[in-house]
C-alpha cells in the first residue's frame, strides 16, 4: 500500500477504523496466524559472532511458535498469570526473543537493560513487581549474571531466577574452555527466596502447544523503563492493541515474508522488540541479530557489509552513532539487496545522512517514535519525499497535536508554529501510560493525546520536525539519561553551590553528558577535581560528564533556576569551535540563537573558508548553522 503523502495515511484511515480492521485481539493470534501462513519460512537467525561465515541458528516460524509456546507455558507453571511479570536482562539470543513473546503471552513481559547497574536493576524489578528474572548464567567476559544476583537480592518478589546458557552457541574448541573458566556467583547462596533454574532444561519439559487458554481481550503485556539514571525510572505499560498497530504498520507499509531485516539493536528497547519484530510477527519478514551485543559487538562494524551480503539483507535498521561507525569502513561487500535503512533513536545529522547515502546508494528514512507511545509516530515516507531534518508524516491513525500554554490553560499551534507534540494512536494508552499512577497526571492533552515533552512543529506538507525538548534528558546514542543524577552528585560537593547538566553536542552519540557549576563564595575547586568528584558519585557510567566547565555565575530564571538553555548555547560554541580548530577550518561560530522554527543555530563567521569546509566539520552534528552575515543581513 502507498505511503508516501499525508493524503495516502488519510486514504487509509477513510477505508476503514482501525478499530473494524482485521486484526488479532492477543500477540499470541499474531504469532499463530504467521506461523499457519509460513510455517518453514526463517523467522529469526541470531549468529553469536559477526565474522560472515560463523555459526548461526535460525528458528522457523513453526520452530519459533513452538519454543514460544513452551515459555508460556514453563511461565504458567511457575505461577505467572496474566498481571504477573517476568523480567529479562539479558544479551541478544534466541532465548532473548522466546522470553520476549512467551512472557507477553503468559503474563506482562519487563525487559531490562543489562548495561544498567544493580541498584537501577532491583529498582526496576520492585517497581514491576517481577516473580521471575530470565538472565544468563555466569559467562567469561560479562558481569550480567553477577548483576542481576545483586540486584535479585533487594527484589523481594522474585521468587525464580532462570539462567541461560550461551556456551550452547560456541563450538569446540571454546565449548570445552568456557566450563572451566566460568566465573563464579558469590552471591547465590544468599538467596534464599529465589530458585535459581536452567532455562533450557526447564523450557524443554514443556509441550509445544499452548497449555493454558490465551487471553480473550486486549490487555497490558509489557513493561518498558524509560531510562535508569538516579532513583526510580518510569516503566511504561503496552498492550497487545500497541503492539499489533506497530506490526500492522511494518506489514501494511514496508515489510513482506519475502524480506531480510539486519537488526543489531538491543532486545530490551521498542525499536527492536516492537518496530522490528511486531512488523516481522505480522508480515512474516526474516530478522538477523548479529553478536549479543549488536552494534556493540566485536568486529560487528568491519563485518558489517559482509554480513549484509550473507544474509542477502533488504532493510537494514539503524541509530545514527551506528552510522557514523559504518561510514570509517569501505563498503567491501555487495549490498546491492538492500532496499532502505531506518534510523531512530536520534536525530540524525545532514552531513551523516548525505554521506551514507553517497557511499552506499541506499537512502535512509528518519522516524520518530516514543516508549511511552509504544513507540511508532512518524517516519519519512519510503516512496514520498524525504525532508532531511524532519521526522516525516505521522502514520495512519496516529493523530499529531502541537500545543503551547496560554493563560487559559493549552490550545493548538498553526501550522510552522512550534508547541509540545502531543500524540493519539492505538499505541497510547490513555490516562495508565506509566505504572505509577502520580506519573499520569497532567500527562494527556484533552484526555487522549499523549504530551511528549519534545518540541516541534508541523509544516505545510505535514511534515513533523522536532525542534528541541521541553523535558532536559540527554540523549547519548538513544540512551536516556536524566541530568537530575549529575546535579544531584554535584551538589554533594561542599565547593558546589548550583550545577547544571546538559547535552553537549557529539559527532558520535548526538549528545554526551556535560556539566557547569557555581561554586560557593570563597571555595576553590577546579573542573579536573570535580570531574574526579563525579566518577565516583555519578552511579550511571553513562551518566559521567565528558566536560565540566565552572563559571562565575550560572545563568538563572527569575525564580532562581538554573537557565540551561544558555548553557546549552555555550557548549555548542566550545564544541564546534573545538572541531573547526582540530580541521584547521579558519571558521568560528560567533554566537548561538535560539530559532522558533529550527530550535538553537550556530552563528558562523567563515573568515575565509568555504561552505563546503564548514559543513565537512559541522555537517557531522545535529545541530544547525548559518552564516552570521547571512542572519544580520536578514535582521
Amino acid at each position: 500500500m502507498a505511503f508516501a503523502t499525508v493524503e495516502d495515511c488519510k486514504a487509509m484511515e477513510q477505508e476503514v477504523s482501525w478499530e473494524e480492521r482485521d486484526n488479532p485481539v492477543t500477540l499470541y493470534q499474531l504469532l499463530s496466524r504467521t506461523a499457519g501462513r509460513f510455517p518453514e519460512n526463517n523467522a529469526v537467525s541470531y549468529q553469536i559472532f559477526s565474522g560472515p561465515t560463523d555459526k548461526a541458528e535460525t528458528l522457523t516460524w513453526r520452530m519459533l511458535k513452538d519454543q514460544v509456546s513452551q515459555a508460556a507455558n514453563m511461565f504458567r507453571e511457575l505461577g505467572i498469570g496474566e498481571k504477573d511479570v517476568v523480567a529479562y536482562v539479558l544479551p541478544n539470543c534466541n532465548e532473548t526473543l522466546v522470553t520476549l513473546l512467551g512472557g507477553a503471552v503468559a503474563g506482562i513481559v519487563a525487559p531490562i537493560n543489562p548495561l544498567l547497574e544493580p541498584e537501577q536493576i532491583a529498582s526496576i524489578l520492585r517497581e514491576t513487581k517481577a516473580k521471575i528474572v530470565v538472565t544468563l548464567k555466569p559467562f567469561p567476559k560479562t558481569d550480567v549474571a553477577q548483576k542481576v544476583a545483586e540486584a535479585v537480592r533487594h527484589a523481594p518478589n522474585v521468587n525464580t531466577v532462570l539462567e541461560i546458557d550461551l556456551n550452547r552457541y560456541l563450538t569446540p574448541p571454546k565449548s570445552w574452555i568456557v566450563p572451566l573458566i566460568r566465573p563464579k556467583l558469590e552471591n547465590k547462596d544468599k538467596l534464599a527466596h529465589a530458585d535459581y533454574k536452567s532455562f533450557g532444561k526447564e523450557i524443554r519439559k514443556q509441550p509445544t502447544t499452548l497449555q493454558f487458554a490465551d487471553s480473550t481481550e486486549d490487555r497490558v503485556a509489557c513493561y518498558f523503563h524509560t531510562g535508569g539514571t538516579t532513583g526510580m525510572p518510569k516503566v511504561a505499560q503496552h498492550k497487545y492493541s500497541g503492539l499489533i498497530y506497530n506490526g500492522w504498520i511494518g506489514d501494511t507499509l514496508l515489510f513482506t515474508e519475502n524480506d531480510n531485516i539486519m537488526c543489531p539493536l538491543p532486545l530490551f528497547h521498542v525499536f527492536a522488540c516492537h518496530v522490528i519484530m511486531m512488523a516481522s510477527i505480522t508480515s512474516g519478514a526474516h530478522v538477523v541479530f548479529p553478536t549479543p551485543q549488536g552494534y556493540r559487538g566485536d568486529g560487528v562494524f568491519d563485518n558489517f557489509w559482509k554480513l549484509i551480503e550473507r544474509w542477502k539483507i533488504s532493510f537494514i535498521i539503524t541509530v545514527p552513532t551506528a552510522i557514523s561507525a559504518k561510514m570509517q569502513r569501505p563498503v567491501d561487500a555487495d549490498i546491492s539487496s538492500v532496499k532502505t535503512a531506518f534510523s531512530g533513536s536520534a536525530p540524525l545529522p545532514v552531513e551523516l545522512f548525505r554521506r551514507f547515502e553517497k557511499a552506499t546508494g541506499v537512502n535512509i528514512v528518519e522516524g520518530y517514535g516514543l516508549t511511552e507511545a509504544t513507540c511508532l509516530v512518524s517516519c519519512n515516507p519510503v516512496e514520498g519525499e524525504k525532508k532531511i531534518g524532519s521526522v516525516g508524516i505521522p502514520f495512519p491513525y496516529t493523530d499529531v497535536r502541537i500545543v503551547k500554554g496560554t493563560p487559559e490553560g493549552l490550545i493548538e499551534c498553526g501550522t510552522e508554529e512550534v508547541g509540545e507534540i502531543c500524540i493519539g494512536n492505538p499505541g497510547v494508552f490513555a490516562g495508565h501510560t506509566y505504572t505509577e499512577a502520580e506519573k499520569n497526571v497532567d500527562l494527556f492533552y484533552q484526555g487522549t493525546h499523549l504530551r511528549t515533552g519534545d518540541l516541534g512543529r508541523i509544516d505545510e506538507d505535514g511534515y513533523l520536525w522536532i525542534t528541541g525538548r521541553a523535558k532536559d534528558l540527554i540523549i547519548r546514542g538513544g540512551h536516556n539519561i536524566d541530568p537530575a543524577e549529575i546535579e544531584e552528585a554535584l551538589l554533594g560537593h561542599e565547593a558546589v553551590a548550583f550545577a547544571g547538566a546538559i547535552g553537549q553536542p557529539d559527532a558520535h552519540a548526538g549528545e554526551l553528558p556535560c556539566a557547569f557549576v557555581e561554586l560557593v563564595d570563597g571555595a576553590t575547586a577546579t573542573a579536573d577535581e570535580l570531574l574526579e568528584y563525579c566518577q565516583i558519585h555519578v552511579h550511571e557510567r553513562a551518566a559521567i560528564p565528558k566536560h565540566l566547565t565552572v563559571l562565575d555565575e550560572l545563568p538563572k530564571t527569575a525564580v532562581g533556576k538554573v537557565f540551561k538553555p544558555d548553557l546549552r548555547k555555550h557548549a555548542i560554541t566550545r564544541i564546534y569551535n573545538e572541531a573547526l580548530l582540530k580541521a584547521a577550518c579558519p571558521a568560528r561560530v560567533e554566537s548561538v540563537i535560539d530559532d522558533k522554527k529550527r530550535g538553537l543555530i550556530a552563528q558562523v563567521a567563515a573568515n575565509g573558508a568555504s561552505d563546503a569546509d564548514i559543513s565537512a566539520v559541522l555537517g557531522a552534528y545535529t545541530r544547525p548553522w548559518e552564516h552570521l552575515a547571512a542572519q544580520v543581513a536578514a535582521e
